[in-house]
């Protein structure tokens, strides 16, 4: 489909993608996700006139032109405050103004003839005596800051030529918190620049980290030692413009930053298809950092996406081949016992997975037919997922991208926690419900950068939130109305909100009038919303849920003719809805092949079965199968059952694409060589010499994949003739790393299928974004430095936003009306399951991390309490969820009544809630049901 998005409410027509694997960087989007550009002005900056843009502050207007002025309490995503005064420049009244006055630009809107001055010898000596004060207490630990070499505050200092000090007093010192498994705490380096609350409690909502005394003795912390309770605490690692906040599980392999490599990738723990930049050494991977992408993540990601990376190191990592026979096998014997299986199988049936790319799925696809693929998930996910793409084809939605979520007026979830299944979604709604606040900084003529003044003038002004779910969701505290409902009531309430803004959408009948009057509400918001915004999913393994978004739609478009309805599926994994793309067949169709005696051996692609359906269908359909081969990076339950085991590369170690629920395909690249023997899973399947041809040939066997050859540059991109560096040009210590082993430099690995070379040679500039594994500019060794990649401050990436639409680009033509579901008949004393997600618990590969594993729940069964009173269940008490499956009650005020929660996907669990199923609690000493 073509990369344009027709009569949407979020901007602009996009340009569309430039064709070729080989040529350029990947397609520019136009339009900044804020409306179109204001009127521009000119303003003068030490003699030289220089192009703004209206309505900006000056520092932003500065450091879009690509010029230094130090800040430290200013960020991009959280706008302006005043609060360091280390912005200071001198501005002129008029030509004849030769004094000036010292202005704080962050807080100084620009305004046509501005007269300025940076360079100044006033504006220096003011910045410099400023950088000083605050640097009073700031201990001289840079050689042991783990902060050191990617500080803002070094950056600052060397900026402002602040290199003596003269105060000689005493220092005061704090008592540092324990604040769990994710972040250090070293109170002593701070700069009491705020930016830590003001991105924690304004930003992403969170109540548990607070500014305490005043004056000298400002302390930024938890009431109490203890874990950081938002989802998105570990951003404050990269907000925090010196040591104070660091990686604690960057600490326990810690490396300098310069001697890391790193490539640009894609994170793996959720279908968002946030950019990160993984960094390795001596093999293995030791952190994760956020890769400014301006639709998608921008400046922040989740705690799961940053600290879950453990698996790629892990204690269930796979290194080598081995067989149920006879154990480890080298990789000779490992490719001819797979030929010699393979060779002589009756029949294959290939399972692909939605953690794996593209390519390798396509491998698989090739390997065995269109017909023996199959998608290797739940089936009521399946039906889910193809429900999902069957309403993007053929209805006039628009999925959304992050940046066109904040801008959202009006927004519906239904069925979904997206903290808990798509974590950065989540903050994009938080400063969603803000837009109110800036119609009415608008109306009073505030510019939206000026935070606090925003804030103080909307007070608890928000946009329109509504919520229906089964159970409490971390954006409860935002929401306008909420509702608690069994997904089938959730779906009512969608059909008759669809009723309310098109009368010809058929009528819900039964509906309580609490629900009939929520319907109205929800109708009259979405109807009057400039930017109306419905977020649903497969969250809760509900059709009928994504059938009534469908709905909703198709009555927007009807009420407003050419203009899309914007809708964000959030679908589980990192390539879910790449692998709905391919049409694969069920996981039941699978199970009946064998069965049935077409085909007896099961090749298995990155996938733990036993995560996608009941232990003892997995086990009969693993039975049955004569023969039984696994390619994956970690052991696990299907591994274990496997005749024969091939080690594939994690994400960290291979090149390929992924498509986000936005429906944008994005290249991931390789940071580090593949440990051990493993290798890339593609290269166990075919004879694809190099990703470029595996990529150009999926693109020419499925027409919906024929553009992600423009993802990103190939492997034969040059600049000027060179490679791009995947190690910094100050990595160190190369010649002496392998000294332990042998006594000469071993020559530099070769990388064949991408651009990017193994070694710190090669082109150290104009980088096309889709190719950056990192950012550093002269002056500029922090995060901060992203700035000098951006056509603006807080803008796009210069050369484009990397990615591919693929879908959801709004011109479908409609469906007929669907009929609604029937109100859910009950049964006595039978409760209904419905999985609930955790953000820490549910991915099956960052549970594999320790400070992940640390923080996830333990197995459990949600029960409303009214229900556990009636039937005589207490809190902590042991159920039967399923034979000799016990776990303990919890009382979970909120839930919706007649329902019980299973936490989805905790490895202890060894009962996946796959479908909506009827469930009659058991307690010790009761008759099996």
């Amino acid at each position: 489909m073509p990369d344009k998005i027709v009569g949407n409410d979020f901007g602009p027509p996009k340009a569309g993608p430039k064709d070729g694997l080989q040529g350029g960087s990947p397609h520019k989007i136009v339009g900044n996700g804020f409306g179109p550009p204001k009127a521009g002005l000119h303003i003068e900056i030490d003699g030289k006139s220089h192009p703004v843009k209206a309505g900006e502050n000056l520092l932003q207007a500065i450091l879009s032109l690509g010029l230094d002025l130090p800040y430290f309490c200013w960020h991009p995503a959280m706008g302006s405050v005043g609060a360091c005064r280390q912005c200071g420049v001198i501005q002129f009244k008029d030509a004849n103004d030769a004094q000036g006055r010292v202005v704080m630009a962050c807080m100084t809107p620009v305004a046509e003839g501005m007269r300025i001055s940076l360079q100044g010898p006033d504006a220096k000596a003011f910045r410099a005596g400023i950088l000083e004060l605050l640097m009073t207490n700031h201990p001289h630990d840079c050689p042991v800051c783990e902060e050191g070499g990617e500080c803002h505050l070094q950056d600052m200092t060397v900026m402002t030529g602040h290199t003596v000090r003269q105060y000689r007093g005493l220092k005061r010192t704090h008592r540092n918190q324990d604040l769990g498994p994710f972040i250090n705490h070293e109170m002593n380096r701070c700069i009491a620049c705020y930016r830590c609350v003001r991105y924690y409690q304004d930003y992403c909502g969170g109540d548990d980290l607070q500014v305490f005394a005043s004056h000298n003795h400002v302390y930024f912390g938890r009431h109490e030692d203890g874990a950081l309770e938002n989802e998105f605490s570990g951003n404050l690692v990269e907000v925090c413009p010196t040591g104070v906040f660091t990686d604690k599980t960057f600490s326990r392999h810690y490396s300098r930053k310069w001697d890391l490599q790193t490539a640009p990738s894609v994170c793996v723990h959720c279908g968002i298809g946030c950019n990160t930049s993984p960094g390795e050494r001596y093999g293995s991977l030791r952190r994760i950092v956020n890769r400014y992408h301006g639709e998608i993540n921008g400046y922040f990601l989740c705690d799961r996406g940053r600290f879950g990376y453990g698996f790629v190191n892990g204690p269930a990592r796979l290194y080598q081949a081995r067989s149920a026979e006879t154990g480890p096998l080298d990789v000779s014997t490992a490719e001819n016992r797979l030929r010699a299986m393979l060779e002589d199988a009756k029949g294959i049936v290939g399972i692909g997975s939605p953690r794996a790319s593209l390519e390798a799925n396509f491998a698989l696809r090739e390997r065995v037919g269109a017909e023996r693929f199959h998608a290797g998930i739940g089936d009521a996910e399946h039906g889910c997922l193809r429900t999902l793409l069957d309403l993007v084809r053929n209805l006039p939605l628009h999925l959304v991208s992050l940046r066109e979520a904040e801008r959202a007026d009006a927004v519906l979830i239904l069925g979904e926690d997206p903290t808990q299944t798509a974590p950065r979604l989540a903050l994009a709604l938080r400063q969603a419900v803000r837009n109110r606040a800036l119609a009415i900084a608008d109306e009073l003529g505030i510019p939206h950068w000026q935070d606090a003044a925003v804030r103080e003038a909307a007070q608890a002004e928000k946009s329109p939130l509504f919520i229906a779910s089964p159970a409490p969701t971390r954006l409860d505290d935002i929401a306008a109305r909420t509702c608690r409902a069994s997904p089938r009531t959730i779906a009512r309430l969608g059909f008759a909100v669809a009723h309310g803004i098109c009368p010809e959408a058929p009528a819900v009948m039964g509906l309580t009038p609490e629900h009939e009057a929520l319907a109205a509400e929800i109708a009259q918001a979405l109807t009057s919303a400039e930017r109306p915004l419905i977020v649903a999913g497969t969250g809760c393994l509900s059709e009928d849920v994504l059938r009534a978004v469908g709905q909703i739609a198709a009555a927007l478009a009807a009420a407003r003719p050419g203009r899309a309805t914007a809708v964000h599926f959030a679908v589980p994994e990192c390539n879910s809805l790449g692998l709905a793309l391919m049409e694969a067949q069920s996981l039941a169709h699978a199970a009946h092949t064998i069965e049935s005696g077409e085909a007896d051996t099961l090749l298995i692609l990155e996938n733990d079965l036993y995560r996608r359906a009941d232990r003892t269908t997995v086990d009969a359909l693993l039975t049955r199968a004569r023969q039984v081969i696994v390619i994956d990076h970690t052991l696990h339950a299907t591994a274990e059952r496997a005749h024969l085991v091939l080690p594939a590369a994690s994400f960290a170690e291979t090149e390929g694409t992924l498509v986000s629920s936005e429906g944008r395909a994005q290249r991931f690249f390789a940071a580090m060589q593949p440990a051990g023997d493993s290798r890339d899973g593609w290269r166990w399947l075919g004879p694809w010499p190099c990703l470029d041809d595996l990529t150009r040939a999926l693109a020419g066997s499925l027409p919906v994949f024929q553009q992600i050859t423009a993802c990103a540059p190939g492997a034969a991109f040059r600049i000027a003739g060179q490679k791009i560096p995947r190690q910094p040009h100050r990595y160190s210590g190369r010649t002496a790393m392998l000294a332990d082993i042998r006594i000469h430099e071993p020559k530099q690995p070769e990388d064949t299928d991408s651009a990017l070379a193994f070694s710190m040679e090669g082109a150290a500039n104009d980088h096309p974004p889709a190719l950056n594994p990192f950012v550093w500019a002269p002056g500029w060794n922090s995060n901060q430095a992203v700035g000098k990649f951006q056509d603006e401050a807080g803008g796009h990436l210069s050369g484009g936003d990397p990615g591919i639409r693929l879908i959801g680009d709004g011109a479908g033509t409609g469906l007929p009306w669907s009929v609604p579901p029937e109100t859910e008949a009950s049964i006595a004393d039978a409760l209904r399951l419905v999985p609930l997600h955790h953000i820490f618990g549910s991915d099956e590969t960052s549970m594999h991390s320790s400070a992940v594993a640390e923080r996830a729940p333990h197995p459990y069964v949600a029960l409303n309490p009214e229900d556990a009173a009636r039937l005589g269940l207490a809190e902590g008490e042991e159920v039967e969820l399923a034979p000799d499956v016990w776990l303990p009650v919890k009382c979970l005020p909120g839930l919706a009544a007649g329902i019980a929660g299973v936490p989805a996907g905790l490895p202890d669990l060894p009962v996946p809630v796959t479908a909506w199923q009827s469930w009659k609690p058991n307690k010790p000493g009761d008759e099996t049901s």
